[in-house]
């Protein structure tokens, strides 16, 4: 009876999977799905009825491993015919009831009178993987226990240092922000003598030094610290007089107090102040144009900055409007005062105005670079205005090439005849160049 109830419960379980397989297959096969799952279950019915009439007594080491087949989809084994339908000469010996004949008569009866439901066949399950061979015996595990260990007892002097309190470090963090951009680069042409065009052969080379010290505590306050060193030199054979003469001459330095006003506006204080290294020449002249602190500008302003963050990041800086700013102009030549806007014999130019700066740097892509400076200041009686523009071409991490292109407006300063008050420099150069 036992045997007798436990197939009874796998017959039925199997029936009821049949029944949920079918209720989850779509609409249109809903009515043939239907009635193939009626004829399994009524094949199954059969073979319970039958089972009912029989009472056997089936001793765990007989139960059949194979049960599984009822469970899974519908699929043709070659073991069923070949077990079932093998020829025994001893078959007038009673033989001890063997379960596996059960289990291969119910496989059977479906192939038989219910191949529609058999989708699978052993081969096709071979070519997915291997057939589990029939097993034998049960499987058992050997279980290890594992005695468990008494706990470590606790010293004395491990508790009192539980019982320590325990110490906090924080970091404060750094608010501040360097970063830097430098630069040598150099331009040669020669051209013989006899050239028959005509020409003269030059050499010239720059330098150039960026340092930044910014600092922002993400809050309320920033502080902004540029410090820009530019140096050139150029020969040529049509100068006699100087065997070199500078091409480029600059010391620069920006610094700039920020109080926030709004996401990206800033109450501001902004100081400039630049002049250069050495003496400006011009060719065969001995007169000095230029000269260390002649002229030194300083310029003072008091306005409003805008943070600049455009095109994904691309396009970065910031723009500075000041309606009051404050000019000093120091000449220690006196006889170059007049050439920057002094009255002759003075050494310095004091006046109030307005000031607007715009520093902006746009990646074009990742090789080529645009930075532009314009800087304007004016007194309502002069006015000066300078753009500078560096585009910069990156053909790997150490070498650059970089068009500059430097106009420049100061009616202060005496009219030329050729240009009026306007002034350009330009120059290209390829080199070693670095950033951090």
């Amino acid at each position: 009876m036992k045997s007798r109830s436990i197939i009874t419960i796998l017959l039925l379980i199997a029936a009821s999977t049949a029944f949920a397989q079918a209720t989850h297959r779509t609409r249109h096969n809903k009515a043939k799905d239907t009635l193939i799952v009626k004829s399994y279950t009524d094949s199954l019915r059969n073979y319970k009825q039958m089972l009912d009439t029989t009472s056997i007594n089936i001793p765990d080491s007989d139960r059949d491993p194979r049960t599984f087949y009822i469970f899974a989809p519908a699929t043709f084994y070659y073991s069923v015919a070949k077990d079932l339908l093998q020829t025994n000469d001893n078959t007038q010996t009673k033989q001890p009831y063997d379960s596996s004949r059960d289990m291969d008569r119910i496989m059977m009866n479906i192939y038989l009178n219910h191949p529609n439901l058999v989708a699978k066949s052993e081969r096709s399950l071979n070519r997915i993987g291997a057939v589990h061979k029939e097993m034998d015996a049960p499987i058992k595990n050997k279980v290890q226990l594992v005695t468990k260990a008494d706990a470590l007892p606790i010293e004395e002097n491990d508790e009192e240092h539980f019982n320590l309190p325990m110490e906090i470090v924080v970091k404060k963090p750094n608010f501040w922000k360097y970063s830097g951009d430098y630069y040598l680069q150099m331009l040669q042409n020669y051209v013989s003598s006899n050239w028959y065009k005509g020409g003269e052969s030059n050499y010239s080379m720059v330098a150039s030094v960026t340092m930044q010290a910014n600092y922002n505590n993400k809050q309320k306050v920033k502080l902004d610290n540029k410090l820009e060193m530019k140096l050139g030199f150029q020969t040529s054979r049509g100068d006699t007089l100087h065997s070199f003469k500078t091409s480029e001459d600059l010391i620069r330095y920006t610094g700039k107090l920020g109080l926030q006003a709004s996401k990206k506006w800033y109450y501001s204080l902004q100081l400039i102040a630049y002049t250069q290294f050495m003496r400006g020449y011009k060719s065969n002249d001995k007169k000095v144009y230029s000269d260390i602190l002649s002229p030194l500008n300083i310029n003072l302003s008091v306005g409003m900055d805008y943070n600049v963050v455009w095109f994904n990041k691309k396009l970065t800086g910031n723009i500075h409007l000041a309606p009051l700013a404050y000019n000093f102009k120091y000449v220690g030549r006196k006889e170059l005062a007049t050439r920057y806007g002094l009255d002759e014999g003075k050494h310095t130019l004091n006046d109030f105005g307005s000031e607007c700066t715009v520093d902006l740097t746009w990646a074009f892509t990742n090789t080529i670079k645009w930075k532009t400076r314009l800087y304007g200041y004016t007194t309502y009686e002069r006015a000066e205005v300078e753009w500078e523009n560096t585009i910069s071409f990156q053909f790997n991490k150490y070498i650059t090439s970089n068009l500059f292109i430097y106009p420049r407006f100061d009616d202060g300063a005496k009219k030329d005849e050729s240009h009026g008050y306007w002034q350009l420099k330009e120059y290209m150069s390829i080199g070693f160049a670095y950033s951090f």
